[in-house]
């Protein structure tokens, strides 16, 4: 019989944390309603913010606690979710964790998707299920691609971390020049001018003081990658390995080479 449970919500990005269609308080209300309709008693809330349903329970500090943690004070029977993708949207992921969960004798329950009234033909139409949010999954990423690429065809940013010597506009995704950073662009433009070496334009940079975001010293992979795009520096944009560089919306850093 069920007595305890522990209630789990995540959501896949930032702007989905106050959503209310698919965020943290629409899931928190399905679920409180769902225990104290059925008699649960909700003893851990574990709440994932900004996590994507494809990674693992390594990069999900939340899940993890379910899994590996101490949860046994009170004796947890059950952990309910509002839908079973929020498990993960990776169907061997999903069904590793229902076997983790299961040899500690707690089970899975959704509050949208109720098999138990399927008998024989409950892990199929589980297995249909997780299958399906895995393709859903595929579809939302595709769209997010499509997107990207119709916005740098437009000489737009299209999201993911700003290239060295820009910062992104928050709320537009904007490239915006950061003043900190211009000077060390131009500076490995014009250290490869004068010859040097990959290894070598590393070391100059040392000996000038310059310094990774994250505060280290610059290796010879982000040096090469920041020389690869010249043509985001000269002001262009494209999205993706095959894309055409088009005029970009951003304030260039170097002149265009003719």
């Amino acid at each position: 019989m069920i007595k305890n449970v522990v209630a789990y919500c995540r959501v896949s990005t930032e702007n989905q944390v106050g959503e209310d269609k698919f965020g943290i308080e629409a899931q928190k209300n399905e679920i409180t309603s769902f225990c104290e309709k059925n008699g649960y008693n909700i003893a851990e809330w574990y709440i994932e913010e900004a996590v994507s349903g494809h990674e693992d329970a390594e990069h999900r500090p939340e899940l993890a606690k379910i899994l590996n943690g101490d949860i046994t004070n009170p004796p947890i029977q059950a952990m309910v979710v509002a839908k079973n993708d929020r498990l993960s949207r990776n169907v061997e992921n999903y069904f590793a964790y229902k076997y983790l969960l299961k040899r500690r004798n707690i089970e899975v329950i959704s509050v949208q998707e109720d098999f138990g009234s399927a008998g024989m033909f409950k892990p199929m139409l589980e297995a249909m299920s997780a299958a399906f949010a895995e393709i859903e999954r595929a579809f939302i990423n595709m769209r997010m691609t499509d997107g990207r690429i119709a916005k740098a065809g437009k000489g737009g940013y299209s999201g993911g971390k700003a290239p060295y010597g820009y910062k992104s506009k928050k709320g537009s995704k904007q490239l915006m020049l950061c003043e900190e950073e211009v000077p060390l662009v131009r500076r490995i433009f014009e250290l490869s001018g004068k010859g040097y070496t990959l290894k070598g334009i590393c070391e100059a940079l040392k000996t000038d003081g310059y310094k990774t975001r994250k505060g280290g010293d610059f290796q010879i992979s982000t040096v090469q990658y920041i020389l690869k795009n010249r043509k985001t520096y000269e002001g262009y944009y494209k999205y993706g390995k095959d894309g055409e560089w088009v005029k970009g919306v951003h304030e260039p850093i170097l002149k265009e080479i003719d």
